[in-house]
């Protein structure tokens, strides 16, 4: 199965990337976290972007804040999907870095994510996976079944509240 990259341009980024780690490893995901900057070590980012599919990886979420070039610039390396994750880390709310992520030119694409959504950028990333992996395809299939119990269970609660609290 080919893995997952996990980029994000600083380690401050790290509580927010951890949540798709978290969830590609739910999934049973290989992935690889790296720190690389696209202002402050860009050669690093093209060797790691150009090469990323030969070493095994199928998808790579970077995420970024502020000016957030980052998914942008790898997606300009290689022909791998990249999903960015616009991180909230400034003045702007995040704004900034969710206009510089989705705001790509015409042949270079970039999916992008709501600001810190980094379960998103996961599950997308299985999702692409899952075309070729029909186990990962049956893990979605239960992950979704599981979120439609859970808010079952949940609207019989409340629905069980009201009855006998008055809504």
């Amino acid at each position: 199965m080919k893995k997952v990259a996990v980029v994000m341009g600083s380690d401050s980024d790290y509580p927010i990337v951890s949540e798709a780690v978290k969830t590609l490893r739910s999934f049973d995901v290989e992935c690889e976290t790296r720190v690389l900057s696209a202002h402050r070590s860009p050669s690093a980012v093209a060797q790691f972007a150009s090469g990323a599919a030969d070493r095994g990886f199928g998808v790579i979420i970077a995420a970024a804040g502020k000016a957030a070039h980052l998914a942008g610039v790898i997606a300009s390396q290689t022909q791998l999907p990249v999903i960015g994750i616009p991180i909230k880390s400034s003045a702007f709310e995040g704004l900034d870095a969710l206009l510089s992520t989705v705001q790509m030119p015409a042949g270079v694409p970039v999916a992008c994510v709501a600001v810190d959504g980094a379960k998103n950028a996961a599950l997308l990333a299985v999702r692409i996976l899952a075309l070729q992996e029909p186990q990962l395809l049956q893990r979605l299939t239960d992950y979704r079944d599981s979120m439609t119990a859970d808010i079952a269970a949940k609207d019989a609660a409340i629905q069980a509240k009201c009855a006998t609290e008055g809504c």
